[in-house]
């Protein structure tokens, strides 16, 4: 607005306010119809001709292309550069701001978002034409504008409104607050919105679980929080525990070692220090040995010495053997590095930690050592995690995500469910109150809107009705429900392994006479330490792997639905669930594939989204749908939990439990287990053990084996 005024004020000296305001509105909030000099000549010309009739035609036309060239971006030569002056009219994405925020300054897609204007006001056709019209732009400057993507390989983002008060406390350097407060932001994942107008503060000491159902967002933030997307204060360490460790030479141990910056920077440069004195060639042997002194005094107070046995337990802790330990990184698979992971966040102690499904990757007793450890974590915890147990045992406060808002309770997720229930229920009945309120007014207006005696008390209830708030009814997750095919009925035996031996080399035997039985209504749960042969057993069980002595027999009309996350990761992402399901199995109607994938709570748009762009717990639903296809009537599931909700887990125990078929799972989700299973296989010491106890005796014994490690 400032280059369209200097202009006008150079050109003509007298020139009204007036016409400087209608010329400066004109050109900034209606110039949809103005594509050339000429255009815009005929928009303002008469009325500048008029204001100096001293100036011709052809001079007002010099003017006119000054000023359309500002409108288009091109800096007049007589008129200084006012691009670093640009207001702002929303929130700054700070995930767009980076290396290329020149070139985002003329992009179409700048770092400034769209102000957000009531759909009313949109004209369709000036709407239509400035798209022509940035089509054009973009032509001209050679560029190709890419398809609409369909949501697949869109990234996240992010918008935040900042206090300046707290932005200005904040880079004074006189904040040494730790906890994190972010307020009013949005996160969008494409043009989906995941989260708008929410709010979190995380106080420092304070264990946060987050919950919600799959897809909603809570990895996004996650993301979004360890980037820097989101503002935080600068101070604050993050660390999120997403990738697996890099494979390379070093041994684990030393990787997690090498998380500390400082420790490791005092020990080189002591190592430095102390070669150059052996070598006896500096003349600074004082200044060196003074320097090496002050390096002593400070691994002391950092207890330095004491690290590399606190780094042993955490990896002790999370499974790693002594000799694992002395492994390099490169040697283990993708599950064992994202321990690795987990083992230097510990380690290195940041003052927010966010983890993301942690006990995925554990075995039940890892995670028992893990809820351990994190009740006494000195700093704050973001954890996401639909292990109702983990939760009880780790989270002081719960947040919840649900339709795009966050909430906050305190207590662990026990207190969260009670606290949300009665909340919902209270709602519930405030929502009916008022609605037998209103219709009580509106009864009386009804009965008496033609009484002429009763006109004032009439329109006396009509303004109490229209000063009423708005009603709105009480909004509630809808049910996940898994529904799995009826199933021929077997009789028995079924599946069995009679006097079992196994091994990949004679040197080390996995299993040794294990004698096994499962029927159609066996529901059994195989526990036991990560790399003890739980998979190895579900192959046997199987037929993928043939003992080398005894028998493995089943049923000859035995038909398994084996589900793995495998499965996950195969699947095609670049098709939608309704697609892929026509590949898989083709020549039905698509209405029966969608009828299929509604069983497993893939409906409506969700089944013709590309499965790439679906949450994990999407994905495993939509996997177990095409399981479900086979009309299996004997389940093996091979870690089936991980990346489901807790409503989904709810939901997949409770149709388990009606399946007509055999199920045997290995899983580590305690709910699960209570909910399922009758029967408990602990695999260990090359054997497979059955506990009449169950789930509370193995926890047992898995707290008495941490105990004597301890």
């Amino acid at each position: 607005m400032a280059a369209y005024e200097a202009i006008l004020t150079e050109c003509f000296s007298s020139i009204d306010t007036e016409i400087v305001d209608y010329v400066n509105g004109l050109l900034e909030d209606g110039h949809d119809d103005i594509d050339t000099v000429d255009d815009l000549f005929e928009a303002i010309g008469i009325m500048l001709l008029q204001t100096d009739e001293s100036k011709s035609e052809d001079d007002i036309k010099d003017i006119c292309g000054r000023l359309f060239n500002i409108m288009n971006g091109s800096r007049d030569s007589n008129t200084p550069d006012q691009s670093h002056k640009r207001m702002l009219t929303a929130p700054v994405q700070m995930s767009l701001l980076g290396d290329e925020e020149g070139e985002c300054m003329n992009e179409a897609n700048s770092i400034w978002l769209a102000k957000k204007e009531n759909a009313s006001q949109v004209d369709p056709k000036k709407l239509e034409k400035a798209e022509a019209k940035i089509l054009k732009n973009k032509d001209r400057k050679g560029t190709t504008l890419k398809p609409k993507s369909n949501g697949a390989h869109e990234e996240a983002s992010a918008s935040q409104q900042f206090n300046r008060k707290d932005v200005k406390f904040d880079a004074s350097g006189a904040n040494r607050s730790y906890d994190v407060k972010i307020d009013n932001f949005d996160i969008a994942f494409g043009e989906k919105v995941l989260i708008t107008g929410a709010s979190i503060q995380l106080l420092t000491g304070r264990r946060y679980g987050f919950v919600g159902r799959n897809g909603l967002g809570k990895t996004t933030l996650l993301r979004m929080i360890s980037k820097k997307s989101l503002k935080i204060p600068s101070h604050i360490s993050v660390l999120h525990v997403e990738q697996e460790v890099h494979g390379d030479d070093t041994i684990a141990l030393q990787s997690v070692l090498e998380c500390d910056t400082k420790r490791e920077a005092l020990l080189q440069e002591e190592k430095d220090i102390s070669n150059k004195l052996s070598s006896n060639n500096t003349k600074s042997d004082g200044d060196l040995s003074s320097r090496l002194t002050e390096i002593y005094h400070e691994l002391e107070a950092m207890d330095a010495a004491k690290a590399p046995s606190r780094a042993g337990v955490i990896l002790a802790g999370l499974g790693f053997t002594p000799k694992m330990q002395a492994a390099p990184t490169k040697e283990f698979s993708g599950g064992w590095r994202m321990r690795l992971a987990l083992a230097r966040a510990l380690f290195s102690k940041p003052d927010l930690l966010l983890l993301d499904e942690p006990t995925n990757m554990l075995d039940m007793k890892a995670i028992i050592w893990l809820e351990n450890y994190l009740q006494t974590w000195p700093t704050t915890i973001l954890v996401v995690s639909h292990d109702r147990q983990f939760l009880n045992a780790v989270a002081t406060d719960i947040l919840s995500l649900h339709n795009q808002k966050i909430d906050t309770y305190r207590g662990n997720y026990e207190a969260f469910h009670k606290t949300r229930e009665e909340r919902l229920l209270a709602q519930q009945r405030e929502y009916e109150a008022q609605q037998q309120y209103r219709d009580h007014i509106q009864v009386f207006i009804d009965k008496f809107r033609y009484n002429a005696k009763r006109a004032s008390q009439v329109q006396s209830k009509l303004k109490i009705l229209e000063k009423l708030p708005k009603l709105v009814p009480v909004e509630k997750e809808s049910k996940v429900q898994f529904k799995f095919p009826e199933c021929e009925t077997l009789s028995p035996p079924i599946l069995m392994l009679d006097e079992v031996n196994f091994y990949y080399s004679k040197d080390k035997v996995i299993f040794k006479n294990i004698c096994l039985n499962a029927n159609m209504d066996s529901r059994i749960c195989i526990v036991g330490e990560n790399g003890a042969g739980k998979t190895t057993l579900l192959k046997i069980l199987l037929g993928n792997l043939d003992p080398v002595s005894g028998v493995r027999h089943s049923h000859r009309n035995l038909s398994i639905g084996y589900f793995s996350q495998h499965h996950v990761d195969q699947l095609a992402m670049n098709l939608s669930s309704l697609e892929l399901m026509a590949e898989r199995f083709p020549g039905m109607n698509s209405e029966v594939y969608r009828g299929k994938l509604g069983m497993y709570g893939v409906s409506g748009d969700l089944a013709l989204r590309p499965v790439s762009s679906l949450s994990g717990g999407q994905k495993s639903r939509v996997a177990f749908a095409l399981l479900g296809m086979k009309n299996p009537n004997f389940f093996i599931l091979d870690e089936p939990t991980n990346h489901l909700d807790m409503e989904t887990i709810e939901a997949l125990g409770t149709a388990l439990g009606k399946f007509q078929g055999g199920v045997v799972l290995v899983s580590h989700d305690e709910r699960l287990i209570r909910m399922l299973c009758k029967e408990l296989w602990v695999v260990r010491n090359g054997g497979v053990e059955t506990l009449e106890g169950g789930i509370d005796e193995y926890k047992h014994i898995v707290e008495k084996e941490l105990e004597l490690n301890c």
